[in-house]
C-alpha cells in the first residue's frame, strides 16, 4: 500500500504480453479493465497503451465502448481513465457473493453467537463506507443499515474511522483535507485537526470507535481485517444500543472482533 505510483503501473499481474497473448477480443478487452482496477488510480492512455501493447485504435474502440457502458469514466479534463460507477459496483458485488462470502459470513454469525451483538464486514469505497455484510441480533431496538446499499461517510463511524487511519499517510491525508465533515449528532467530530489525532490514536490502538458519533444512543467498535499480505482491506464491528451496549462494554469485545478479523482476512487474497 505504500509503494509509489509509478510502480503500481509496472505491478499488474496480467503482464502485456498475458493480454497481448489473448486470442479472444473479449478477453483482451477485459485485459484493459483489469489494468485499471489493478493501478489503483487514474492511468492515461500512453500508460494503458504500455500496460496492453494494444493497437491504438483497438484500445480507442475499447476504452469509448466501456466509457459508454458506464465501465470506466474520464477524469476531469478527459487525459486520464478512472473506475466507472458500473465496474465499482460490479466489484462491490463479486466480494458480497464470491465464494468466500459464505466463510466470512459464517464468522460473522459465530461472533452475535458470542457477544449477542450485531456484527457487519464493511470496505473503503469512494471515500466512503459501505458493508459487504451484516448479522443483526435478535434485539427489537438496533440500527439497521442496507448491505450494498447507503454509503456511510467515514468520519462518524468507528468502520470508517479505523480504515481511513490505515491508509498511506499522504493519501489519509489528501482525504482528510478533501471530506465533508458533516454533523450528524453532538457527538460528531467535525474539526480536522481534531479528527487527525483521532486516526493517529487508531492506528496505535489498532481499534476505533463510534461513540454515538453518527446515531445517539448507538455505539460501535470496529478492528481492521488483513489480507494474505498484511494489507487492511476490510474492518468487522461490532454495533449496538448503548442502553445495553455502552461503549467501555463494547471495547471489550475487541479479542473477540480481532480473532473473526484474523479468520475472515484468510479468506482474502
Amino acid at each position: 500500500m505504500g509503494r509509489s505510483m509509478n510502480s503500481r503501473v509496472l505491478s499488474w499481474p496480467a503482464s502485456p504480453a498475458d493480454i497481448a497473448g489473448e486470442t479472444s477480443s473479449t478477453l483482451k478487452a477485459f485485459g484493459v479493465l483489469e489494468v485499471l482496477v489493478r493501478a489503483g488510480r487514474a492511468v492515461t492512455l500512453s500508460e494503458l497503451m504500455q500496460a496492453t501493447e494494444l493497437p491504438k485504435p483497438t484500445l480507442h474502440r475499447t476504452l469509448a465502448l466501456f466509457e459508454e457502458a458506464g465501465f470506466l469514466a474520464r477524469e476531469p479534463g478527459g487525459r486520464a481513465y478512472i473506475i466507472g460507477e458500473r465496474l465499482s459496483r460490479f466489484g462491490l458485488d463479486v466480494l458480497r457473493n464470491d465464494g468466500a462470502a459464505t466463510e466470512r459470513r459464517m464468522v460473522l454469525r459465530r461472533v452475535v453467537s458470542e457477544i449477542g451483538e450485531s456484527c457487519n464486514l464493511a470496505v473503503l469505497h469512494k471515500g466512503a463506507l459501505i458493508y459487504l455484510d451484516r448479522i443483526e441480533a435478535d434485539w427489537p431496538l438496533r440500527l439497521q443499515i442496507p448491505v450494498g446499499g447507503v454509503a456511510i461517510p467515514l468520519h462518524c463511524c468507528a468502520s470508517g474511522k479505523l480504515l481511513l487511519a490505515c491508509l498511506p499517510a499522504a493519501e489519509r491525508q489528501r482525504l482528510l483535507e478533501l471530506m465533508p465533515l458533516e454533523r450528524f449528532t453532538e457527538r460528531t467530530i467535525t474539526d480536522r485537526q481534531v479528527l487527525a489525532s483521532e486516526l493517529e490514536r487508531i492506528v496505535t490502538a489498532g481499534y476505533a470507535v463510534d461513540n454515538e458519533e453518527y446515531v445517539l444512543g448507538v455505539a460501535c467498535v470496529a478492528v481492521p481485517v488483513r489480507n494474505r499480505h498484511g494489507e487492511v482491506v476490510a474492518s468487522v464491528a461490532v454495533q449496538g444500543a448503548t442502553a445495553r451496549l455502552p461503549l467501555m462494554r463494547a471495547i471489550e469485545f475487541v479479542p473477540q472482533l480481532r480473532a473473526a478479523a484474523d479468520d475472515i482476512g484468510a479468506t482474502f487474497g
